[in-house]
């Protein structure tokens, strides 16, 4: 089934309606594919968040997947929504190795039986300055690594995206290396917010925007959420990431939204929400400090950027 979370604002008044119908649409496949009709009817809101502030208006659908960052794709802004259709996302597995009791290729129907989907709503700081706030479909990621059942080596999780240059123009560039890279630390990956993600919106995740499975983690710049996975592996040192292997000095592993730690090249201390023309404050740790600060106690957060 698909977690009810408590109402907040009716969807039907903050999403346009095409949008809305979409939604429930995503919803009767997602409880299908978990064998139950438990959200076939009724209109409760799925859109709540106890982080959001006030001003966190929701980014609308045509931005979220109009402007994105995918290299795999192309470097403008435009690229991916332009260029993306080609990708073929089903079938579609992601290999599970490393440092776990239960390795294995797990297809993704089988991810979305052995999990309920739930909505949440979070904002997203890019390194480059600007920010949305997106509502997302997934779960968090916590509860897969705690069936996988993680060995006492296991210090951080790796992540790989798809390599398939004959459907990702971006990838016969060398603008960086591929396959693109990702990682986390083990009790980063396990925290609450850190979502294995499948749609937004209510809709299933458009291929520009990481289909058909990718991370969400809304406290770290956004280069951290690793698109279109196929595979997670367990290790018991830090894997190498593709922007920090990149430019080290400009892209750390850790990446934590920090308004005080400059970008080489501009200010981190002020962000502009897409679709509005005045700058805001950037918040440490994207406003999440709360739920994710403990995870770096004691750590110079200037050098481990």
């Amino acid at each position: 089934m698909l977690i009810r979370r408590k109402p907040d604002i009716p969807t039907s008044e903050i999403t346009d309606e095409s949008v809305y119908w979409n939604r429930r649409t995503f919803i009767r496949v997602a409880a299908g594919a978990v064998g139950s009709a438990a959200l076939a009817g009724g209109g409760a809101s799925l859109l709540a968040d106890t982080h959001r502030r006030d001003d966190d208006k929701l980014t609308p659908y045509k931005d979220v997947t109009g402007y994105n960052n995918f290299y795999e794709f192309g470097t403008s802004k435009d690229d991916p929504k332009q260029y993306a259709g080609a990708l073929q996302t089903r079938p579609w597995s992601v290999a599970v190795e490393g440092e776990v009791a239960h390795p294995g290729v797990y297809d993704i129907e089988k991810l979305l039986k052995l999990f309920p989907l739930e909505e949440h709503v979070y904002r997203h700081r890019c390194v480059e300055a600007w920010s949305m706030v997106i509502p997302w479909l997934g779960f968090p990621f916590g509860k897969f690594i705690d069936r996988l059942e993680p060995t006492s080596r296991a210090r951080y999780v790796a992540f790989e995206t798809l390599y398939r240059p004959s459907e990702m123009p971006g990838q016969r560039t060398d603008v960086l290396a591929w396959p693109y890279v990702e990682g986390l630390r083990l009790d980063e990956a396990r925290n609450p917010l850190t979502l294995l993600t499948f749609g937004l919106y209510g809709r299933m995740l458009p291929n520009q925007n990481g289909a058909p499975i990718r991370m969400v983690i809304p406290w770290k710049y956004g280069f951290k959420g690793i698109k279109s996975i196929v595979r997670i592996r367990f290790v018991d040192s830090q894997p190498p990431t593709t922007w920090n292997l990149y430019a080290p000095n400009e892209y750390g592993f850790y990446a934590n939204v920090n308004p005080h730690v400059d970008h080489p090249r501009w200010s981190q201390a002020r962000e502009r929400r897409i679709g509005e023309f005045f700058k805001r404050p950037t918040l440490m740790f994207n406003g999440y400090g709360d739920q994710v600060a403990q995870l770096y106690t004691g750590m110079d957060l200037r050098k481990n950027f």
